[in-house]
């Protein structure tokens, strides 16, 4: 049993990502068990005998698509950054780039959006993914929100003021990220990704001046 175990989950690793191509090519409504199989090189039993309705497919292929367009990146070259305000921005810059390098993948998940507003089980896994994805770009918000307004009490008062919050910054880098990935898959030609972020670059240039103080 055990030697078969192995093998078995391997196949079903293969047409997990014969589905992802299909469905990144040609959209979630040409996905089917038989074009799996074509793409999988299997016969169409194996691709039943492990996912059984097409439905079950897609449920099953969401945590790829979340992993590609709800999961953050963080190349090393970013972590090496020590000015909290320079990561920051480096950060959404990357992700910015990845996300709209390849509309694709962010065209899956506009996608199974519109089935979450029918699917409470798929809208609560991407609901979740988000939660996950803002608490990591959070975990960089957080010294250049809390950290540096310590040094200085009349900052610290102001930005109570203005409302700004860690789990804010965080929330607005996820839309900005989103917004250009929604852009690249609307205007894939005519999208200008630099552009995009010089106009993000605005939402931290008031952060970066608390980071400046000595």
């Amino acid at each position: 049993m055990v030697g078969r175990k192995e093998p078995e989950e391997t196949r079903r690793e293969d047409m997990l990502r014969a589905a992802y191509d299909v469905a990144a090519r040609q959209g979630l409504e040409a996905l089917t068990l038989r074009t799996v199989a074509a793409r999988a090189d299997v016969s169409h039993g194996t691709v039943v005998f492990h996912f059984k309705r097409k439905h079950e497919l897609i449920a099953d292929l969401l945590d790829r698509v979340l992993y590609a367009t709800a999961v953050l990146r963080v190349p090393d070259a970013v972590t090496q950054i020590t000015r909290p305000s320079e990561r920051l921005d480096a950060l959404l810059r990357t992700e910015m780039e990845r996300l709209s390098s390849e509309p694709r993948h962010f065209r899956l998940f506009l996608e199974y959006w519109t089935i979450g507003v029918r699917s409470a089980p798929i809208r609560r896994k991407i609901r979740l993914a988000l939660d996950s994805y803002r608490a990591a770009l959070a975990s960089f918000a957080s010294p250049l929100v809390t950290d540096e307004l310590s040094v200085s009490p009349a900052t610290r008062a102001m930005e109570r003021k203005s409302g700004v919050t860690v789990e804010g910054v965080a929330s607005v880098g996820v839309s900005l990220i989103h917004g250009c990935a929604l852009q690249a898959v609307i205007d894939p030609k005519g999208f200008d990704v630099r552009r995009h972020f010089a106009a993000a670059a605005h939402m931290i240039e008031r952060l970066s001046v608390v980071d400046a103080a000595p």
